[in-house]
């Protein structure tokens, strides 16, 4: 048998594709191979193997164009290979492409995607801390609305009364009176671990409807879990009675005449500076008879006061 060689094969094919040929013939592709880089695994594949170039089936493409369009597209492709992934040789020298493995991993991308922002941990221990500091106060607030002041009246005492005709502002004729007197109570603040700051509103002696005197608690500090005793000074100076007077008149005659002591102490502890305070107050109401002609303090039984 004859064996075709490769030189019968392209001579074959010149005589084939030569214009003088009558009938268009099938164009066979021939690729070559070029040499491998790796010089120990392909040594006896230096000589047959070369550069891989593609055959153009029209007679108008340009070989030069072809081989330049060819080069600038190889060198795409190998630039993509290169940053994408690797590639090898197989058995027979043919290019063999590896699976692309990519740079980065996605458990750590996605781990880092997951975790907080710096900002977002700020933000949320800052939250953390005032809810926390927010409870704390709460909780001392309420422990502390345990401790409310206790306050009794002890004594009562008339320094100066005077009863007599006279005349308002505006000239009306009245009975006119002016009282001076004290009063003698006790403080006891319970707290253990905070003070308070005691105050009054007008202390005031009244007759039926009328102030007939008035004063006022100076504000003190009182320290936790001490007894403290303060002294309230009453005035009245010409206060008309108007259409109490007449009654008022003959109290005076029998020495015994029924008033009232009415007051709202306050206090204040201020517990985690200004930030939490403990606030109470507190109602008393006093029934006092007077005797016009007597100057003795007049001692008070808890039994004669209100305190709410």
């Amino acid at each position: 048998m004859h064996t075709n060689t490769d030189s019968d094969d392209v001579t074959s094919f010149n005589h084939s594709s030569s214009p003088t040929s009558s009938s268009p013939q099938k164009r066979t592709v021939y690729y070559v191979q070029s040499p491998s880089r790796d010089s120990s695994s392909h040594d006896g594949d230096k000589s047959s193997t070369m550069q891989a170039t593609p055959y153009f089936h029209s007679p108008m493409d340009s070989p030069l164009h072809s081989a330049s369009s060819a080069s600038r597209l190889s060198g795409v492709y190998n630039s993509a290979l290169t940053k994408k992934g690797s590639m090898k040789s197989n058995d027979k020298g043919w290019p063999e492409c590896k699976v692309i493995e990519e740079e980065v991993e996605y458990g750590d991308f996605y781990h880092e995607r997951e975790g907080l922002s710096k900002r977002t941990q700020i933000f949320c221990a800052a939250i953390g801390f005032i809810l926390i500091f927010c409870v704390f106060c709460f909780t001392i607030w309420s422990v502390s609305r345990l401790y409310k002041p206790e306050l009794s009246v002890k004594s009562f005492t008339l320094h100066n009364f005077y009863f007599g005709e006279g005349s308002d502002l505006t000239g009306v004729a009245t009975k006119m009176l002016t009282v001076n007197c004290s009063i003698i109570m006790t403080v006891h603040n319970p707290a253990t671990f905070f003070g308070i700051h005691v105050s009054s509103n007008p202390v005031n002696l009244m007759y039926s409807e009328v102030t007939v005197a008035t004063g006022e608690l100076n504000k003190y500090f009182q320290q936790r879990k001490s007894n403290r005793t303060v002294s309230v000074n009453l005035q009245g100076s010409k206060v008309p009675l108007y259409g109490a007077g007449a009654s008022f008149a003959g109290l005076v005659d029998n020495q015994k005449i029924p008033m009232m002591l009415i007051f709202e102490v306050r206090s204040q502890g201020n517990i985690v500076g200004k930030l939490v305070k403990s606030k109470h107050s507190l109602h008393v109401s006093c029934s006092i008879a007077i005797d016009s002609h007597n100057n003795k303090p007049i001692n008070l039984k808890h039994s004669l006061c209100t305190y709410d």
